[in-house]
């Protein structure tokens, strides 16, 4: 699955210096919602292939479980599992960080089947010093709870007039925040990775509307309120 999404992200830094959006060679950061890691994971592939990547940016909801690991080195899932409004990363075990933290000891696997060891028995792992700066110099994160989700598929429908489902949602939200705290303003690919009309209830509520067809009906029902079409 992450080979596939390798090839988008190529094709997408060759669509956005087509248009004209960038200069070739000019340097792109990724903001990817996610919960296990895969998508970001293939973005950063991608930058060690050569595509000209900056900060790939991971975006989470209130299993934030990724924001803090890579903010402080310290994995650990002891924590409350949420059920949000973006299930797709309600995850607290994200598989495909292994595949991540080989590449960043330098494909040490023994020290990463310690961290999986210490992780299956305690549920937690800490790197160390010279893995966490190297982490970070690839990846920012943030979170985004329901509620501020909700505000930015509002937000966004208004002033972009574009839909997005709440996984999108999240990615713009942390994205806005990650620039207003680092005032990095390089061009920025946020992965959009799933339609508004899969999560059509909570698109309808963000958007102020509380009585809601049942059923597939719902799915005409915000077509007809945002002349998007399905």
């Amino acid at each position: 699955r992450v080979l596939p999404q390798i090839v988008y992200y190529i094709s997408a830094y060759c669509d956005l210096v087509k248009s004209g959006a960038l200069v070739n060679g000019e340097a792109l950061n990724i903001c990817v919602p996610t919960g296990n890691f895969g998508n970001i994971l293939a973005a950063y592939y991608a930058k060690q292939m050569g595509v000209p990547l900056g900060k790939l940016i991971c975006a989470s909801n209130r299993n934030n479980v990724l924001t803090d690991f890579l903010t402080t080195g310290v994995y650990d899932r002891n924590r409350p599992f949420y059920t949000t409004r973006s299930p797709s990363m309600d995850i607290l075990i994200s598989s495909n960080l292994e595949r991540l933290l080989f590449s960043m000891t330098g494909s040490d696997d023994e020290q990463v089947a310690e961290y999986m060891r210490q992780l299956q028995e305690t549920g937690r792992y800490e790197v160390g010093e010279a893995v966490k700066s190297r982490l970070q110099k690839h990846f920012a994160a943030g979170f985004c709870d329901d509620e501020r989700t909700l505000l930015e598929i509002e937000r966004i429908w208004k002033e972009k007039n574009y839909l997005a489902d709440p996984h999108t949602a999240v990615a713009f939200s942390v994205l806005e925040e990650y620039r207003a705290a680092s005032g990095d303003d390089t061009p920025t690919l946020v992965a959009s990775t799933a339609s508004p009309f899969k999560f059509c209830d909570s698109v309808l509520t963000a958007l102020g509307i509380t009585q809601q067809a049942q059923g597939t009906d719902i799915m005409d029902q915000l077509s007809h309120e945002t002349g998007c079409p399905v």
